[in-house]
């Protein structure tokens, strides 16, 4: 029975594990197809990277995803981190039950509410100040909003197993409350704050419901141009595309594996040794 039930679970998984990597495979050997058609095979080119890089609409709006990415990421881990420290460390506050249901609103509410929100809000703005006009500034305050939840619960859940009395110990040897904090506790809840980096960053990039409300008509995304260009048609240079996505994500997730468990390393080798 229980040989059953373990060849059931090892079968579904690699069901799981084939619909989610196959069709990545799939889509990185029509990547090098020779035909302008993406479903017929006319043989192995590299032609298709080669228009890709010509392209201008597409490295113009890949550079702004980029541009918006980085900035939204940032800027939410910066609100997660204080969400999370007031959160956890300030177990009575006034709005405590307001900011526990700010933080968790936008993981389960639909994105094309949030963008509907957003649009009202921005267009509100517009009329009553003469700013912000849709474009760069509107996505990423939309993606710092919806990104900074994400963050936080990440970096909520770190921070709650962190050891305090490390912290404490530098408070007793002269450190003030945020020194002992920056010098003590960040380090320590560092792998999260990279993971939730990590993870803000890939939902902005490949954030395209919020971006298709908020953003103007000389701000497109690359999600949104790819949008357009899929619905006449998958080409091969989409194809080119979606590959170079793939290996950069995949090197930056390993890397970013590494280091953090570089840091995880360090970490226990430094608490063994503050113990002896």
């Amino acid at each position: 029975m229980t040989q059953g039930r373990f060849n059931l679970s090892f079968t579904i998984l690699l069901l799981g594990i084939a619909f989610l990597y196959i069709p990545m495979l799939v889509l990185i050997g029509y990547s090098f197809n020779g035909s302008p058609l993406a479903s017929v095979w006319g043989g192995f080119s590299t032609q298709w990277y080669g228009t890709l890089f010509h392209n201008r609409q597409i490295l113009e709006a890949g550079l702004l995803s980029l541009q918006i990415a980085l900035v939204a990421s940032t800027g939410a881990i910066l609100l997660g981190l204080l969400a999370a420290v007031s959160l956890v460390r300030f177990r009575r506050f006034p709005g405590r039950l307001l900011l526990t249901g700010m933080v968790n609103a936008p993981l389960v509410m639909p994105e094309i509410i949030t963008g509907i929100t957003q649009l009202l809000l921005f267009v509100s703005m517009v009329q009553l100040f003469g700013w912000p006009h849709r474009g760069f500034t509107t996505i990423v305050i939309s993606h710092i909003v919806f990104c900074s939840a994400y963050a936080t619960v990440t970096i909520q859940s770190r921070l709650i197993g962190a050891d305090r009395s490390l912290e404490e110990a530098a408070r007793d040897l002269g450190a003030t409350p945020v020194r002992a904090f920056i010098e003590v506790t960040l380090p320590l809840i560092m792998p999260a704050l990279a993971s939730s980096w990590l993870l803000s960053f890939m939902l902005s990039l490949d954030d395209i419901v919020i971006s298709s409300f908020v953003s103007g008509p000389s701000a497109s995304t690359l999600p949104m141009v790819i949008y357009s260009k899929v619905k006449l048609g998958v080409s091969p240079e989409i194809n080119a595309l979606g590959t170079l996505i793939i290996l950069t994500m995949g090197t930056g997730i390993v890397l970013a594996g590494i280091w953090m468990k570089k840091n995880e390393r360090q970490r226990l080798i430094d608490i063994q040794m503050a113990e002896q």
